[in-house]
């Protein structure tokens, strides 16, 4: 397995471009730009070898660039670019396995996205069960992230003056710096107040901190941060499913959903542009009607 950067996987992925596939430089380009914005996603969230991976991970990748408001068009090429330098990979002996083959465009979205049963995330939210001050803290951002699935970059722009205690009420700054309102329930206020009122008045050094959610050193959380603080909660729930933030605000959606919430209500709460993104939630609710027709029906 090799060890190379990111960096240099695509310097060496450029050079087979140019060699052996022999494409022009537009195409060349075209290629590099999309895989050099989708590998700094992936090392954002702290995923430093595409060993590391997964479907859904990818899946996120190109939520991402399309709530920034890209087409259908320009989503599909990206996927391209993320298939070639994986079977590149492969054909390197990188990877032992291209798990883009199935994925096919451009109708990505369409793709089922994991989610965590509600058993799975009562466990994975009783993990900080601490008083001390990071325990409080992690809590807090754990149940938040389930309570209204927020994206971990709008957990760490989230100001304190952007969280209304009184009406149980975030303002959320999205994508393209778009806002929108979202509620959060009685977990995630008691876990929130709780962190408010004891950990970080300690956390905040200067006393003039704005962001909501502190580290150590009293200054906004970074989305690493945030990926370690639910991968070690993942780790100590002992749940074998590969936990990372977004999973929290896929469950978030699947749940609503299969709780008989209004898909537009959900596209509302999520900040999606497109009802085409929330769409891919709808599979849940098929497959329980499905589960239900095999059991019931006489000639299922």
């Amino acid at each position: 397995m090799s060890t190379k950067s990111w960096k240099l996987l695509l310097a060496d992925f450029k050079a087979y471009l140019l060699m052996e596939r022999g494409l022009s430089k537009e195409t060349i380009y075209a290629y590099m730009h999309d895989m050099e914005a989708v590998a700094a996603f992936f090392e954002a969230g702290g995923t430093a070898s595409p060993a590391d991976v997964t479907r859904d991970m990818i899946l996120d990748a190109l939520e991402d660039y399309q709530a920034s408001g890209h087409e259908p068009g320009s989503i599909a090429r990206r996927l391209v670019a993320i298939k070639v330098f994986f079977r590149y990979l492969c054909l390197e002996k990188i990877l032992d396995s291209n798990i883009t083959e199935i994925m096919e465009s451009p109708r990505l979205w369409r793709i089922i996205p994991d989610f965590l049963s509600e058993q799975e995330v009562d466990k994975l939210l009783a993990c900080y069960d601490g008083e001390d001050n990071f325990s409080l803290r992690n809590r807090a951002i754990m149940e938040l992230l389930y309570a209204s699935g927020l994206r971990a970059s709008e957990i760490c722009n989230l100001r304190l003056d952007g969280v209304d205690f009184a009406k149980a009420v975030l303002r959320v700054i999205g994508k393209r710096d778009n806002e929108r309102s979202v509620p959060f329930g009685t977990s995630a206020w008691k876990a929130m107040s709780a962190y408010c009122e004891k950990a970080r008045p300690v956390l905040d050094k200067s006393g003039k901190a704005v962001a909501f959610f502190l580290s150590k050193n009293g200054k906004p959380l970074n989305r690493c941060e945030i990926w370690v603080i639910v991968k070690n909660a993942a780790h100590a729930s002992g749940i074998t499913k590969n936990i990372y933030p977004h999973l929290l605000r896929h469950s978030f959606a699947t749940h609503l959903l299969n709780n008989g919430a209004d898909l537009r209500v959900i596209q509302e709460l999520l900040g999606h542009s497109s009802i085409a993104t929330t769409q891919i939630y709808m599979h849940t609710d098929f497959r329980r009607l499905e589960q239900t027709h095999h059991k019931y029906h006489p000639r299922a």
